[in-house]
């Protein structure tokens, strides 16, 4: 019903209701919480299974658009929805803002090769360069992460970068976030039997256990648990993570996982269309 629903909103532009406000400099006019709120029970309010939670309203990246990103919660759980208000505040548009132009994602890939601070696997002078924002509470991380293996064992040109964003719905993403960047700046190898250990065990973590469960999996990872529960606890270690997320909200990730291939912004994708991709993207970096 939920993504129905998300999808009813795509095919309408959705008028709202008056009352921006403009911002202190030169950005657009924002609308006001009470507008997306006003917005959101004319669009919602027929389903009182489903509720939702304004995370941010800010200038997009596209010059006059206003960017809102809210969690929608309903019998799926929480997921997070962007939508795009125009100048006159009339409608909305949802979906992706996308590069453009003749290399339209070299601009993406700049970024990323300036921001990423996550652990890696593959030839640093790999031609592909595959950067996965992945969240260790989501299912659908869990369910990509073979698609990944596959990849990384059947293509030797490729560099994969982990970046964590943990999504504020999740209890407990945060600090596996936290012990994930203290395994990998301990040892490479353990950090990623570290986080597929973590994915297998997601349906057994709990905020009130998960200290305890990450220890041991640190331990069983082959680092030693106890440091890593007390690196995980340390602000820096907090700041790293924060400035991961900072990358990916640069770079539009509201959604986990989401990969960019040499810029290329991209969703969880069967391994056969992933590997056309990294296929594509190596012969275009010839």
């Amino acid at each position: 019903m939920f993504r129905l629903v998300i999808a009813a909103i795509a095919l309408l532009l959705a008028t709202l209701a008056p009352g921006q406000q403009k911002s202190a400099d030169s950005h657009p006019a924002l609308p006001s919480e009470d507008t997306v709120n006003t917005f959101m029970q004319a669009t919602f309010g027929f389903d009182s299974s489903l509720s939702w939670k304004i995370l941010s309203i800010k200038p997009s990246e596209a010059e006059g658009l206003a960017e809102v990103d809210v969690v929608v919660t309903g019998s799926q759980g929480p997921q997070e929805q962007k939508f795009y208000v125009t100048p006159d505040g009339k409608h909305a548009v949802i979906g992706d803002i996308m590069p453009f132009g003749s290399h339209p994602y070299s601009e993406y890939q700049k970024t990323l090769d300036k921001g990423v601070n996550g652990p890696a696997r593959g030839p640093a002078n790999a031609p592909v360069t595959v950067v996965e924002f992945s969240d260790l509470q989501c299912p659908h991380c869990k369910d990509a992460q073979p698609t990944v293996d596959q990849l990384m064992t059947n293509k030797q040109n490729v560099r994969l970068v982990f970046q964590s964003f943990p999504l504020p719905m999740h209890e407990w993403a945060a600090k596996a976030a936290n012990y994930a960047d203290c395994v990998g700046r301990a040892s490479n190898d353990a950090f990623w039997k570290f986080i597929d250990s973590v994915y297998k065990t997601q349906s057994d973590m709990t905020a009130s256990n998960a200290d305890e469960k990450l220890t041991g999996l640190a331990d069983a990872a082959g680092v030693k648990g106890a440091d890593m529960a007390a690196c995980a606890a340390k602000p820096e270690t907090t700041t790293r993570i924060e400035r991961s997320q900072e990358l990916g909200k640069k770079l539009g990730v509201n959604s986990t996982p989401t990969f960019f291939v040499n810029g290329r912004k991209l969703p969880a994708l069967p391994y056969e269309v992933l590997e056309k991709m990294v296929d594509f993207a190596a012969k275009q970096g010839q």
